[in-house]
């Protein structure tokens, strides 16, 4: 049988990576098993600290990545004003916009300007890459994830609605069970001339019914239901300090970022609430921190007011596109997280047999050792920050949805590395694919955009 030929631009010098930084220079990343025998795809995904290094975003998709250079181009910088000043960026250095975001800056000002927003031309400049600043990726991506109509005379109510929404979940759904029964027994139902009395207010223990007592092991008792999410909510509480330990906008002792790790709270919690089926799943943190940072930098005040209720919605729609990825009973199911990376094995033994030959028959590399991560975490750990931001600008710009995009982006990341990959064994390619190099991430949505184009 003839092996398939590999199309002549895979092999171009262009997207043959830099070696890695030495290992004195590497940040703590998500930990993954390097155990040949660890089959595992629990929806349980372990955690440590994201990596800082920069990595660069300088020309737009799908337009052809300029002529190889030594070293990459200064990335795109991510403006923390709330935190440090305005002036500079997390990493103290000025982020100056290129023209090409000046231009396309205009472009999505003057599409945002309209009466009614055109869904597809934005989606077309959108997966670009959107411009830090001036709020218009966070009105992008509610536009993108459903959250504003595309009738801008319809924002206002819609978001009025949305955000009194969200502040009755967290009454209802963040108030503790002796709360609950004080506010059932104030109410005028249970006025009675007892209470009237000058012990008003306070109930006698026989007047508390079984399944409102803390002991009750009633499956509808408040206080059961309380115990229960108790170490969700632990487990909710540990994820959310951990995350982005580098970035002052989500860790540190400042109020600020205490006030943000509440908000990234309060949404898991009344997400997992809402969600029963799904409930909490170590990880979820990581894919809600960019929404919130997002939203929360928003410089029109009354949005970053309503940024924690704008998050959870924004989040909701999200995540029903992977959800199944999050369901352990789902694991082994045809729409499971074991099919999803079925799939990209697929994708690129279609694209470059040779790789894929090289990586699961020859070094027998399985990609659940690397790709569980890629694929729950929607990369986020994979890129720096700013990265991961532009690559999400990509992902939720795709009208085919974000798990289609987020594969052949995977599927890019195994070929801009081809050569590398070919030349190592189980170890060196282990290693490789669960710490990926530095690479021009503009360079890297173009070879997946070109996947999307030769499979059309």
């Amino acid at each position: 049988m003839m092996k398939k030929r590999v199309p002549d631009w895979l092999n171009s010098s262009l997207w043959s990576s830099n070696p890695p930084p030495s290992d004195d220079h590497q940040n703590l990343r998500y930990s993954t098993t390097t155990n040949a025998t660890a089959t595992t795809t629990s929806s349980t995904i372990t955690t440590s600290t994201p990596s800082t290094e920069d990595r660069s975003v300088d020309p737009p998709v799908p337009v052809p990545p300029p002529p190889m250079i030594e070293d990459p181009p200064e990335p795109q910088r991510i403006q923390d004003a709330r935190v440090d000043n305005g002036a500079k960026d997390h990493n103290g250095t000025s982020g100056l916009p290129s023209a090409d975001d000046i231009s396309r800056q205009a472009q999505l000002m003057a599409m945002l300007s309209r009466k009614v927003i055109d869904i597809l031309e934005l989606r077309r400049i959108a997966c670009q890459g959107i411009p830090d600043g001036a709020g218009i990726r966070s009105a992008v991506w509610k536009l993108l994830l459903g959250y504003l109509p595309l009738d801008r005379g319809l924002w206002s109510s819609e978001l009025t609605k949305k955000r009194s929404q969200y502040k009755h979940f967290k009454e209802e759904l963040l108030m503790n069970p002796s709360e609950i029964t004080r506010r059932m027994y104030s109410s005028p139902s249970y006025d009675t001339d007892e209470s009237k009395s000058e012990s008003r207010g306070l109930l006698s223990r026989s007047e508390i019914p079984h399944e409102e007592h803390p002991l009750s092991l009633g499956k509808t008792s408040v206080w059961n239901q309380f115990f229960q999410d108790s170490e969700i909510i632990e487990q909710i509480d540990r994820d959310v300090k951990r995350t982005h330990p580098d970035m002052h906008f989500f860790s540190g002792d400042s109020q600020f970022a205490k006030s943000n790790q509440e908000a990234l709270k309060s949404i898991l919690i009344i997400f997992a609430k809402l969600n029963p089926g799904v409930r909490y799943v170590q990880g979820m943190n990581e894919i809600l921190a960019p929404l919130f940072y997002v939203f929360k930098n928003d410089p029109d005040e009354e949005n970053v007011a309503f940024a924690e209720a704008d998050t959870f919605f924004c989040f909701v729609e999200l995540l029903s596109g992977f959800r199944d990825n999050f369901c352990q009973q789902l694991d082994n199911s045809v729409v499971g997280i074991r099919s999803t990376i079925t799939r990209l094995s697929q994708l690129l033994k279609e694209h470059d047999e040779e790789l894929w030959r090289h990586l699961e028959v020859t070094t027998k590399v399985n990609p659940q050792f690397y790709a569980f991560r890629w694929i729950t975490l929607l990369l986020t750990q994979e890129f720096n920050f700013a990265d991961s931001l532009h690559i999400w600008d990509t992902l939720l710009s795709d009208p085919e949805g974000p798990q289609e995009t987020l594969l052949r982006i995977c599927c890019a990341m195994l070929i801009l590395i081809r050569r590398r990959l070919l030349a190592g064994d189980f170890t060196s390619n282990l290693k490789l694919l669960q710490n990926y190099p530095s690479t021009n991430i503009s360079h890297l949505l173009y070879v997946a955009n070109k996947l999307r184009l030769q499979s059309v």
